[in-house]
């Protein structure tokens, strides 16, 4: 198929060519006149609507000290291939070392790590003590979206309960996945206030690692009386960026590590909009899986590359004997003014002592799945945009130049085909793309990068750019939703549904 000529329509209203657009590093990319004009324009619709921002003068809560040893959440394994668990989803967990009212579920936040196996079934209770409508969305896994299963559009009122029921293939990768809300105008409140929490899929080959973690990064404000704090328009046009940034729950933990003796994180980027660039000084990263799925090899370089949604297993060997610094450098997404980070963020240390070792090497192939083949019994052409409309402060968030809307069957796909998505980015902030049930494979973009040919759930989009999507729709019939995971623009409207069906 021919790279098009993607002509987009700037918030300026003129026609930008998207063909031959290079996305720079990850730390940023230089502005193009068209871009700074389009946020000028989208700045002076919040200054039109008053915004206000999450940056408010009221006093905020003071973290505990950072070095503290990392804890993992409470694992909760399945048993005779059937995962059983009640999650309570509920105000008051301890964050930063400190007694909050954030979010969490079983009381902490994350909540608890839940590993299961192909072929288990998983049976979650959500139980719903909040003031507002919830549910509950295992992201990236590969399961039915129907009934009582992976259903985005189930509603558990304040009170109520809901018993989901989610069978795991039998040929299901194993990897790391994550689970949090997904209730429509409500999942980036929800996130944002700490109720996340990590999923492992088990029997994947084994690393020759020492240990092997679970590392979930989120964000969010607190207020001086533990409470989050209430975000304003300007944020979440812009998508929210929390000014405190956890791992597990914590201030800028400690990892303990011997000379010599790897060691694999899975990190989680649980983030409601936060785009994390991460680099480990004095090491270079060494990469085995992202989204859940092993790479063909080890890749290795010298940051790390998440946007909200994705995960990445990254194996660390330490030399030398010291402390290492696990930094989030700021990444330009395209925000707006107070949107976004824009200095570098401490996430944990990684403290080197004791005798040295030395583990095994690492594979040098690893069992990535092939990418889908047969022919492309459709082609389609998606477009993500922003610009002045009736929505969230005066701005509108749209897919093909429509909002949200859970009646409406938005791409309608028959089951056991396989179908390429063009997936332009006509606005002038980024945008990770997010598909449910049905992983894809990047085969393009308008950078014209080296695809990894390896499946994923979540892909970023710059800019005024594109990418080109495989996607297999061979199994699970129902129907589900795809939607920009910048949660705040999610609840915008920029989502829509999709129905599989034989």
């Amino acid at each position: 198929m021919r790279t098009p000529e993607l002509a987009a329509v700037g918030i300026d209203g003129s026609p930008a060519s998207l063909a031959g657009r290079r996305m720079g590093n990850a730390t940023g990319r230089a502005f193009s006149r068209r871009h700074a004009l389009g946020l000028a324009g989208l700045g002076a619709v919040y200054l039109a609507a008053g915004c206000t921002s999450v940056r408010t003068e009221r006093g905020r809560l003071r973290p505990a000290a950072g070095g503290q040893s990392l804890r993992e959440p409470q694992v909760i394994d399945s048993r005779a291939g059937t995962l059983e668990v009640e999650l309570v989803a509920a105000a008051g967990v301890e964050l930063a070392g400190l007694a909050t009212s954030a979010l969490g579920f079983n009381g902490s936040s994350p909540g608890p790590t839940l590993r299961v196996r192909p072929g288990d079934r998983l049976r979650v209770r959500l139980v719903n003590r909040l003031d507002q409508p919830t549910n509950l969305h295992t992201h990236g896994l590969r399961v039915s979206p129907a009934g009582n299963a992976d259903n985005p559009f189930v509603a558990v009122e304040p009170g109520q309960t809901f018993d989901y029921l989610i069978d795991i293939p039998a040929d299901h990768p194993a990897g790391t996945f994550w689970y949090h809300p997904h209730h429509h105008g409500t999942a980036a409140d929800q996130v944002f206030g700490g109720l996340v929490g990590a999923l492992v899929v088990d029997r994947g080959p084994e690393m020759p690692v020492e240990r092997d973690l679970i590392a979930v990064v989120t964000d969010t404000t607190l207020l001086a009386d533990g409470s989050v704090a209430a975000v304003g328009h300007m944020d979440r046009m812009a998508g929210r960026h929390g000014e405190l940034v956890l791992v597990n729950g914590q201030h800028r933990p400690s990892i303990a590590a011997a000379p010599g003796m790897a060691q694999r994180w899975r990190i989680v980027n649980a983030c409601a909009s936060r785009v994390l660039s991460l680099r480990l000084a004095g090491h270079r990263l060494t990469q085995v899986a992202a989204d859940g799925v092993f790479l063909p090899a080890p890749t290795t370089g010298d940051r790390v590359l998440l946007a909200p949604g994705n995960r990445a297993d990254l194996v660390i060997r330490p030399e030398a004997t010291g402390r290492f610094e696990l930094v989030a450098d700021p990444y330009d997404a395209g925000g707006m003014p107070m949107g976004g980070a824009s200095a570098p963020v401490t996430l944990a240390t990684l403290a080197v002592d004791g005798p040295a070792g030395r583990s095994a090497a690492l594979p040098t192939e690893l069992p990535a799945e092939p990418m889908a083949e047969g022919p492309v019994a459709a082609r389609r052409r998606l477009t993500l945009a922003t610009g002045m409309g009736m929505g969230m402060g005066g701005m509108s968030f749209t897919i093909d130049g429509r909002t949200f809307d859970p009646d409406r069957d938005d791409q309608t796909v028959r089951l056991g085909t396989v179908e390429e998505w063009d997936i332009v980015n006509s606005s002038p902030m980024a945008h990770p793309f997010h598909l449910h049930t049905w992983p894809f494979t990047v085969i393009a973009d308008s950078a014209g990068g080296t695809p990894t040919g390896t499946a994923q759930d979540v892909v970023l989009v710059p800019p005024q750019s594109w990418v080109r999507l495989r996607i297999a729709f061979t199994a699970h019939p129902g129907r589900s939703v795809y939607h920009c995971h910048v949660l705040d623009h999610e609840d915008a409207g920029m989502m829509a549904t999709i129905a599989v069906h034989a």
